[in-house]
């Protein structure tokens, strides 16, 4: 299983059928600079890169933070080599973290991240959602409010988008426009963005963005801010790069969505009584606010009442004085907690993971096995401590010798659906 930086090896008894359901594999790419630069230089819906700048122009990088795989160590240098070759000076280019409502990166995460000589010559700026004096006013959002943008990202020229297309529990696939919305916002868009009855429609679910209304406002306030270039890629099991997507933000975005969808999407033929579950590994995994997305993998093929055992190292905990911790320690049961959510006017950082969490709750029971959370803190979660896989499914085995199981290795990264046809 997909854990943490180490992997998770897991023994299940043979006797027992039981249905692995992961990506297809896609070998990556020999030459990634070079796969990269070709894109560059033959972008979808737009002019190459270099023919898009002038050497005055100023340049705003918007790239992904520390919770996705995304490997701007990689990806990074070849367009910023473009950008050189296009005579555009380091000086005139800035690095914007799209931390959403994520905690800023320390600087020793950041030269992990992007790799010591960018740290060394470029500007790099961590997004600020409730800092007022670093953004400005774009659109107004589907609640008539207004949707404010990193100032740094609006007062560039040159606006280039970069990320990694996955699955989303909700958006239906990261990357694209979510540089943009929740990357570089406002709180308060992001709440709105993010409220109940935005995420309440059954289109906000994963791998859909026709008629999703998260994804929709997402791509509209994205498209307000005028973005030039879009570069986001496609990843295997292994972090190989798998595809790279350049050029018009909805074109090359929705390139890099077909590939995704070939891979991560895969049907089975009935529902499982239980689901062996990641969160993706690291850095996904680091806490358990992000382990969600593991339990909403598990749960669209998950019989009601079924059982999802997740595995996630949470070396973050959930965090520690989060947002989130506070939701879930104020609320004695998923339906407390639900109830709360739901309560017109009711609008916490936050909410929507605790909001996907009870829903999840209502029909499912959740085991989670995690050395970065003591035993207390998962009961004060919701889910039931579990100190071995092979025990508890043993223990479910004794209750329901029938039981059909199936595991996710990879998490998120698949998209497991009951077929029409039955496969």
């Amino acid at each position: 299983m997909a854990y943490g930086q180490t992997g998770l090896y897991i023994d299940l008894p043979d006797e027992v059928p039981i249905t692995i359901i992961e990506p297809e594999f896609v070998g990556g790419y020999l030459d990634e600079p070079a796969e990269i630069i070709a894109a560059l230089r033959k972008p979808v819906g737009t002019k190459p890169l270099q023919d898009l700048v002038k050497p005055d122009d100023q340049v705003a990088i918007v790239f992904s933070d520390l919770t996705r795989p995304m490997p701007n160590e990689r990806v990074l240098p070849p367009l910023l080599h473009e950008l050189e070759i296009a005579g555009i000076s380091e000086d005139n280019i800035v690095l914007i973290n799209a931390l959403g409502t994520h905690r800023p990166q320390t600087d020793e995460e950041l030269k992990t991240m992007l790799g010591e000589e960018i740290i060394n010559r470029y500007t790099i700026l961590q997004h600020n959602a409730w800092d007022n004096n670093n953004l400005v006013f774009v659109t107004y959002n589907h609640a008539g409010r207004p949707v404010y943008i990193n100032r740094a990202y609006m007062e560039a020229n040159i606006r280039i988008l970069t990320g990694f297309i996955e699955p989303h529990l909700f958006a239906g696939f990261s990357g694209g426009p979510k540089a943009v919305l929740p990357g570089i916002a406002d709180i308060e868009s992001i709440l709105d963005n993010h409220g109940v009855q935005m995420l309440s429609s059954p289109k906000a679910a994963l791998a859909i963005t026709e008629g999703n209304p998260v994804w929709e406002e997402i791509f509209a306030v994205a498209k307000s801010t005028n973005p030039s270039f879009l570069l986001n890629i496609a990843l295997n099991r292994d972090r190989q790069i798998i595809g790279v997507f350049a050029g018009a933000l909805l074109q090359a975005f929705n390139a890099g969505v077909d590939l995704v969808k070939q891979t991560a999407m895969q049907p089975v033929p009935n529902l499982y009584d239980i689901v062996i579950t990641s969160n993706s590994g690291y850095p996904l995994d680091l806490n358990f606010y992000q382990t969600i997305k593991g339990e909403a993998a598990a749960y669209k093929i998950l019989k009601p009442g079924g059982h999802i055992l997740i595995v996630a190292e949470c070396w973050e905990g959930i965090p520690a004085n989060s947002a989130y911790q506070s939701l879930l320690w104020e609320a004695i049961s998923p339906k407390e907690l639900l109830d709360r959510i739901c309560t017109p006017g009711f609008r916490r950082h936050d909410q929507w993971v605790a909001q996907i969490h009870a829903q999840i709750l209502q029909n499912a029971k959740v085991h989670l096995f995690s050395s970065g959370l003591t035993t207390a803190e998962k009961k004060r979660a919701m889910v039931i401590p579990c100190e071995s896989i092979e025990a508890t499914v043993t223990n479910l085995l004794v209750a329901n010798p029938t039981a059909r199981i199936a595991v996710l290795p990879e998490g998120p990264q698949t998209v497991p659906f009951v077929s029409m046809d039955g496969c």
